[in-house]
Order: structure tokens, then sequence, then C-alpha cells
């Protein structure tokens, strides 16, 4: 992550990420810059092996859409959303 200017980003949980991580949302302060990654790694740091299992298994959405590379760089005051699997049909 670069550092210097922050943003805010809103980190939504749903189902099994939600149970994982203890809390259904949080705001991060996150550098200007950083990217997916950089989050995903900063959330496995905050909340555990447990969280950091079910990240690696979730897709995500940036502001409604859904994040192809990890590598995309988070956009200022955006909303990330973990979506584990879901079972069903």
């Amino acid at each position: 992550m670069t550092t210097g200017a922050t943003t805010e980003l809103t980190v939504r949980y749903f189902a099994g990420a939600r149970a994982a991580a203890g809390t259904e949302a949080e705001v991060l302060s996150v550098p200007a810059g950083a990217t997916v990654d950089d989050v995903l790694a900063e959330l496995g740091r905050r909340h555990g092996p447990g969280l950091e299992k079910v990240l690696a298994a979730c897709s995500f959405l940036l502001d409604e859409v859904a994040v192809r590379a990890r590598d995309h760089t988070l956009p200022a005051r955006s909303t990330l959303d973990v979506l584990p699997p879901f079972a069903g049909g």
C-alpha cells in the first residue's frame, strides 16, 4: 500500500464471511492507491486465520461490480462486499 492520503472503505461481509469476521460490516481507513489484495491482507491480519481461509474462497464486489483482478486500485469512499460460495439451487 502507498502512504500519505487515505480514503474510507466500507467492507460488508455475507454468510460464512460474516461469521468468520465476527461482524457484518466495518469501515477501514486505507491508503490512497491501495488494491483489493492489500485490503484482503489487512483483513486477514485483523481477523485471523479463520477469515483468511474464507477469503481464499470468496468472490468480491467493489461498488456492486464483480472484482476480477485483485490488483485493482480502490476508488475513494468505496464499498467492498465479501461473498463466500453459496450452496443451494
